[in-house]
């Protein structure tokens, strides 16, 4: 564990258990030094408590370096909480999680995740105001969505010559709140939509309202499209996974999409440009961060749109450097952080 935290770089881990209503948390604080951590919260079943304590410290990590490229006063961190098999009361237990939070002084943020909810959030807002995407803050998918969007006509632009979607085949891993709202955005542009998803019900209102075409899970990654856009869980770019690949280029909004940083070499090898997951799918952390400060939604929205621009940076220093992108970002982020 503590290598981990040296080789990311993380600040602090914080590890808080409440045997009454079951709580098992780990809440990693990467790097402050921009501002106190922001990052969301996941509720997920995990094989050990070692693999939660793994993702919270890659997620923050991934947390800072995305409010760095994304010029936010904010710092990197991650709350991670593990599902038990039986919760009694599923409030009281985010209730319990917002005593941990508040007693670490505003050094941590929360705001929602993968498993969490509006109403999750507004039970941890009952304990500390240390917590956004509240029903009073709103959803952030949306604003996440509408990043990505931008992001993928940047990309297209990059690797395609055009940022007109139209017509342009785009497969999406994933329907979930960020993946659907971003499949509705890329119909309304006239994209032909590859759709996959665990839930077939999700699947089946994409084919019924978007005109969507389905896919087995298990052959999104070989089908041939024009973009790839991960909108699951990290980890689906791996060494064997990439040789499947029969797109033009990766943009989507999922985290840790990247296993290890080489497999970012490899895409660059196939001539396939990657969009780094954290600076296409930062929508999600502006939308929260400047809500969060009080910003009115025209600022948050003119922030959003600087996602192309940033995008557009980082892929001509990649060709300029023939360099994947990946390595750009990060040494991009770093700068910011470690200068």
């Amino acid at each position: 564990m503590f290598a981990l935290m040296q080789s990311t770089r993380l600040e602090s881990l914080h590890l808080s258990v409440d045997p009454v209503t079951g709580l098992k948390a780990v809440i990693a604080i990467h790097n402050s030094h921009l501002g106190p951590a922001l990052g969301g919260c996941r509720y997920l079943a995990y094989p050990s408590d070692e693999s939660a304590v793994e993702d919270a410290i890659r997620l923050a990590q991934g947390m800072s370096y995305k409010a760095a490229l994304a010029g936010l006063a904010q710092g990197g961190g991650v709350a991670v909480i593990v599902r038990p098999a039986h919760v009694e009361n599923r409030g009281a237990l985010f209730e319990a999680f917002g005593r941990c939070i508040n007693q670490l002084d505003g050094r941590y943020i929360t705001a929602i995740d993968s498993g969490t909810s509006v109403a999750d959030m507004d039970c941890i807002a009952q304990q500390t105001q240390h917590v956004t995407s509240t029903t009073s803050a709103g959803d952030p998918a949306p604003h996440a969505a509408m990043g990505v969007f931008t992001g993928i006509r940047a990309t297209a632009m990059a690797r395609l010559g055009s940022d007109n979607l139209e017509g342009l085949r785009v497969a999406i891993q994933g329907l979930g709140n960020v993946g659907f709202a971003l499949a509705e955005q890329l119909h309304a542009a006239g994209a032909e939509l590859l759709v996959s998803d665990i839930d077939h019900g999700k699947v089946q209102l994409a084919m019924e309202q978007l005109g969507a075409h389905p896919i087995a899970n298990d052959a999104l990654l070989s089908t041939p499209c024009d973009i790839l856009a991960p909108c699951g869980l990290g980890g689906v770019l791996n060494s064997h996974s990439v040789t499947q690949l029969r797109c033009s280029a990766v943009a989507g909004s999922a985290n840790n999409q990247l296993t290890h940083l080489d497999v970012a070499d490899q895409l660059e090898r196939r001539g396939i440009l990657y969009a780094p997951d954290y600076v296409i799918n930062s929508g999600g952390l502006i939308y929260v961060s400047l809500k969060h400060r009080g910003e009115e939604l025209a600022t948050i929205t003119a922030h959003l749109s600087k996602i192309a621009s940033r995008l557009t940076e980082v892929f001509a220093h990649a060709q300029a450097e023939k360099r994947s992108p990946a390595r750009v970002a990060d040494e991009l982020a770093e700068k910011v952080l470690y200068r």
